[in-house]
């Protein structure tokens, strides 16, 4: 009998290792659309004679259209179905991709990669939702950490085969190379994916209905306060301003209007939610703190310790290559452990990650610097897979698409706020108008304030955290 179970086990075992590859696959693409062409914008600044900030638009198009839409994609899979939006936003970025490589002019690039990022949006919203459908309830955290550890090679991996391709090939081959991968995850999704996920059961008469307003209130709000953050390089001027005023208004606006509608894009009581709520709040705040690192950390290496740019980016991938060492066995000592406890040591470890960060490096150099990474970076892994898990695990199959988005827009958000915010905090405490030209002691002392500046954020972090729990607790 043990024998029989066996084998009626096993079909079952092998379309769930084949999705999660297809899910795998999908979101190791996204990750290495928004990492590779970075490397490339000098490139690009040559070919089409445009200036750096023209160019820069090929990496913001594609941000952009991510933290934009990604909510609203999210919600639209749980209306039509995900399997096949997440096989069109495949086919959609592999489109795109090839577009971009094909483009005679600026313009057409940064609007290929507009549509990239549609296409990315799918991506990244839906495979944490497929999770709830494809893998055993008590296998979540172990899929989480396989999906970060995914991420964490496509942000790793860009850099390095990006610069390789180009100076090989051209900058057109980066977006070939995407082009391919996806038609592979197309393949793939087709192949792998369950066709039979249920879809949104709000009632007969909702569940065909899309929020149209609500979609566009949210992006309008969501690219104003991203462009917000990230243009003017650093200076927050008047155009920064008014644009955060807009987005004020606009978030106003959007939450008026979802509270008159009948099937809102956003329900508004999602965001009291004893655990939804804290856990946005808790991303927000871990991804500003991992952002420090990557705005940050490249000024200290080079100009505090004076290493070569080779040098630098070796160091620098410390972090990724702990990420996706880490990113399954984080998963699952979430399974093992729970996600509520594990959420509260992951930040501790970050806490700890960034107190090392603080000091460290300016009495250690390199070996500081990496010893703290080392810290860091496990416990961010470790929150992210319990984080997901802990709301994921047990979210209504008619709104995983909806929320899966809302989670990965909140550690987009705090992306670009981390870009903004810590950067001007590392601007402060070096003291420097410029803080390239800057001083080595000087840069080495805005490491340690920024960082001590993160711990803080972090131990708010904890603070929600704990609180949530509580609140959790009281209302089960």
């Amino acid at each position: 009998m043990a024998d029989i179970a066996r084998t009626r086990d096993a079909p079952a075992s092998l379309s769930t290792t084949g999705a999660l590859a297809s899910l795998s696959l999908a979101m190791l693409v996204s990750s290495l659309g928004t990492s590779i062409a970075n490397v490339a914008l000098p490139t690009l600044s040559v070919a089409f004679a445009a200036s750096f900030a023209a160019v820069q638009w090929v990496v913001l198009a594609y941000l952009l259209a991510i933290t934009a839409l990604i909510v609203s994609v999210g919600r639209l899979g749980d209306l039509v179905g995900r399997r096949p939006l997440l096989i069109a936003g495949l086919a959609l970025f592999s489109a795109a991709s090839f577009a971009a490589a094909l483009a005679p002019s600026l313009a057409l690039l940064i609007g290929a990669r507009a549509a990239q990022g549609l296409g990315a949006a799918v991506m990244m919203a839906l495979t944490i939702a497929f999770v709830g459908e494809t893998v055993p309830k008590e296998r979540t955290g172990s899929a989480m950490g396989l999906l970060g550890t995914m991420s964490a090679i496509g942000t790793a991996l860009g850099p390095s085969l990006g610069g390789v391709l180009v100076a090989a090939l051209g900058w057109r081959s980066i977006f070939l190379v995407n082009a391919a991968l996806g038609v592979v995850a197309v393949l793939a999704a087709w192949r792998f994916l369950p066709a039979g996920e249920a879809r949104a059961a709000v009632g007969g008469e909702a569940r065909g209905r899309f929020d149209t307003l609500g979609t566009l209130l949210l992006a309008a709000t969501l690219a104003a306060y991203a462009l917000a953050m990230t243009i003017g390089r650093g200076h927050f001027g008047g155009l920064n301003a008014a644009l955060l005023g807009g987005a004020i208004v606009g978030a106003a606006l959007f939450v008026a209007a979802e509270a008159r509608v009948a099937s809102p894009l956003v329900k508004l009581a999602l965001l009291r939610d004893p655990v939804l709520a804290p856990s946005l709040a808790m991303n927000a705040l871990v991804s500003t703190v991992m952002m420090a690192t990557l705005v940050v950390g490249p000024f200290f290496l080079s100009r505090a310790l004076g290493l070569s740019e080779a040098a630098t980016g070796v160091v620098l991938s410390t972090g990724p290559v702990v990420s996706a060492f880490c990113g399954v066995i984080a998963g699952r000592v979430v399974d093992r452990l729970g996600a509520a406890a594990m959420v509260i040591a992951g930040l501790a470890l970050m806490a700890a990650g960034c107190v090392a960060l603080a000091l460290l490096p300016e009495r250690f150099g390199v070996a500081g610097y990496a010893a703290a990474i080392i810290v860091l970076t496990p416990g961010y892994q470790l929150f992210q897979a319990a984080n997901n898990t802990a709301v994921m695990a047990d979210v209504d199959g008619s709104e995983r698409g909806v929320v899966s988005g809302m989670l990965s827009l909140s550690r987009n958000l705090g992306l670009v706020t981390g870009t903004a915010v810590m950067g001007a905090v590392f601007a402060f405490a070096v003291g420097a108008s410029d803080v390239a030209a800057a001083a080595p002691a000087a840069v080495a002392g805005g490491m340690g304030a920024t960082f001590a500046v993160a711990a803080g954020l972090v131990a708010l972090a904890i603070g929600v955290a704990v609180v949530g729990d509580r609140r959790r607790r009281r209302s089960a």
